[in-house]
């Protein structure tokens, strides 16, 4: 048996009475929802919006899905990261996924965090048309 109910006949029957009624309460309330919506006229859905980025927010911009980082004194200019990578200095120029991979090809070092080469270079399967 659960150990959560009480033993005693006279509790489970409270708890049965109880139950019973805020069933009732409920089946009540989906009841009224249910006419409330059916006097409203039909609408059509809201478009849903894109999933915003963990650093998206009021005031910030999003975070790049690659990047590289901008020179400046001890940062590696031929080093690509993931966007959301902590390891990739203090700013990070956005780049498209083509131009990580060209960069990469041409000799940029992968971050050692992010690990972007993993993704970057993985053989993609052909589309299914």
């Amino acid at each position: 048996m659960d150990d959560d109910l009480p033993p005693d006949l006279v509790r489970l029957r409270t708890l049965e009475t109880w139950a019973a009624h805020y069933l009732t309460r409920i089946r009540e309330r989906i009841a009224a929802v249910e006419r409330q919506q059916q006097a409203q006229p039909r609408q059509p859905p809201l478009p849903t919006a894109e999933p915003a980025s963990p650093a998206a927010g009021p005031g910030r911009a999003r975070t790049p899905d690659w990047g590289l980082p901008e020179a400046g004194i001890g940062v590696p200019t031929t080093e690509t990261h993931r966007g959301d990578c902590w390891a990739r200095g203090r700013s990070l120029v956005p780049v498209s996924a083509e131009r990580a991979r060209a960069e990469l090809a041409d000799g940029a070092q992968p971050c050692v965090v992010c690990r972007p080469d993993r993704v970057l270079t993985r053989p993609w399967p052909a589309r299914v048309r």
